[in-house]
């Protein structure tokens, strides 16, 4: 069993190397093994490019013929833009399959298993489940639930400030932190702020590939970026606008598509933009992954409204003071019971700051 572990877990490492670049497709890794020696690799790079499983076997030469094959997710059995890997496998005369998990995908999901063990495959699936889920959480959401994965990034001081009574926040975390946070970007669908967001911060939400963390062969895909609002006013000199990167306006109102962005309308609830409709449609158009980086309004909203999947906090060593603005604005929580408890799955140094990644425990499911 160690030696399968020790195969599937380097299938893992290469699935990770489109950890920027796959979307809307999942991130998957290849290895193929024969007589005890790994002879093809692959990963599946780019959407619409080769799978992993077609790449590994042309990488090992035509030497495939009664070797094992190790990939991160069932190989899929339907034409979409490339043909089916499970009759690759089969035609390139693999002896077994050893898959991590089950595709979540309709279309998929079983089929390619059965589709191997029809033509006299050994299959065996769940190895290192856990590990390939946790690879492609965003994609495995959107299949089985239809609503995409939703991270909110916050940056607090120690007293949990995230901006002064003037609307400053620029930086209360370090260098690192904030090259931390390009890294969770670059493998998001899209990122989501609010209207208030963009006319006090101005930002661009883009991708800047600064530091170490980022594959320098590789070019960046720069992720949707939405903006929430019952009837934004964007001033046509926001930075935003300044990179021609997919813009989506959310609002309540019906208005004409921009000279800049495409406008989504959707219904009004509690006299604000409808965030769960907002979510469904979002998770229809094909968006695995969301990333929030908002103001206390709209992290508040999404909270109370059962939408954050994981919260990814970075602490500074720093205290802001009483008039400081705080992370949610939850007028709703009123008692103990009324509170939102987290259940922590990581805290680690990065830089001179503090990042503590956290999931909601929500007592009602929406």
């Amino acid at each position: 069993m160690a030696k399968h572990q020790a195969y599937m877990a380097r299938a893992l490492q290469l699935a990770e190397r489109g950890l920027f670049t796959t979307d809307p497709n999942p991130r998957v890794g290849c290895v193929i093994v024969k007589q005890g020696e790994v002879i093809g690799e692959g990963w599946h790079q780019r959407a619409g490019e080769g799978h992993a499983e077609v790449n590994a076997i042309q990488a090992a030469g035509g030497q495939v013929q009664g070797a094992d094959c190790y990939v991160t997710l069932e190989p899929c059995s339907h034409f979409g833009r490339t043909p089916p890997c499970a009759e690759a496998l089969i035609a390139a005369g693999i002896q077994r399959v050893f898959i991590a998990m089950q595709d979540p995908n309709p279309l998929v999901s079983g089929q390619g298993v059965e589709k191997l063990k029809t033509a006299g495959i050994e299959v065996t699936v769940g190895l290192l489940a856990k590990e390939a889920e946790d690879l492609n959480r965003g994609f495995c959401k959107r299949m089985r639930t239809g609503w995409p994965f939703v991270r909110s990034k916050l940056a607090m001081s120690l007293d949990g400030r995230t901006a002064m009574a003037s609307g400053e926040s620029r930086w209360i975390t370090g260098d690192a932190a904030r090259q931390d946070v390009q890294k969770l970007r670059a493998q998001s669908s899209a990122i989501m702020t609010g209207t208030g967001t963009v006319l006090t911060d101005d930002p661009t939400l883009t991708v800047r590939p600064e530091g170490d963390w980022h594959p320098q062969n590789q070019s960046i895909r720069q992720p949707l970026r939405i903006i929430v609002g019952k009837d934004p006013v964007i001033p046509e000199y926001a930075a935003l606008f300044d990179d021609m990167t997919e813009i989506l306006i959310v609002t309540t109102k019906q208005r004409e598509k921009g000279r800049f962005a495409d406008v989504l309308t959707v219904p009004e609830k509690d006299g604000q933009v409808d965030l769960t409709t907002m979510m469904w449609i979002l998770g229809k158009r094909g968006i695995n992954e969301i990333m929030v980086e908002a103001g206390s309004r709209l992290n508040g909203a999404l909270l109370e409204a059962g939408l954050i999947d994981e919260l990814v906090i970075y602490m500074a060593p720093k205290l802001m003071g009483d008039s400081a603005k705080g992370l949610f604005h939850l007028p709703g929580l009123q008692t103990m019971a009324d509170n939102i408890e987290l259940e922590i799955s990581d805290i680690r140094a990065v830089g001179k700051d503090w990042r503590i990644t956290a999931k909601p425990i929500y007592k009602k499911s929406k």
